[in-house]
């Protein structure tokens, strides 16, 4: 079973994504606080991560280099998810802020599924 951590401080967002993706086979970890993502992805090993932007303490721009620093969290996948950007600009961007994935909030829960359906189709379950 695929596993995904969700790094969001907004609980209905949190919420609704853990019951999408359970529903869809996941198994899914969550947090509201930023400084928890780098201790949870180092012990849960999850296969992808789902990343606000805009969170209280680090910002998930500062959690996503610290993944990348780290040996046991540099290769997994990152999808960001901002209300920084319109949907116009998320299309315009071609959905990436640096090598991320990125979703303007509100997103499309079934592109989502997509988008992390077709990274982890070729990652090996932890």
């Amino acid at each position: 079973m695929k596993k995904v951590l969700v790094v969001d401080d907004e609980k209905d967002v949190l919420l609704m994504l853990e019951k999408r993706l359970t529903a869809e086979g996941y198994s899914v970890i969550t947090t509201t606080k930023s400084t928890n993502a780098m201790a949870l992805a180092k012990s849960q090993h999850p296969d992808i991560i789902i990343l606000d932007i805009v969170m209280p303490g680090m910002d998930g721009g500062e959690v996503a280099a610290k993944l990348r620093e780290h040996p046991l969290t540099r290769s997994i996948p990152v999808i960001f998810l901002t209300a920084l950007l319109s949907k116009t600009e998320e299309y315009h961007e071609n959905r990436m802020i640096g090598s991320n994935i990125t979703f303007a909030k509100p997103f499309d829960t079934e592109e989502l599924l997509a988008r992390i359906d077709g990274l982890l189709c070729n990652v090996t379950t932890s």
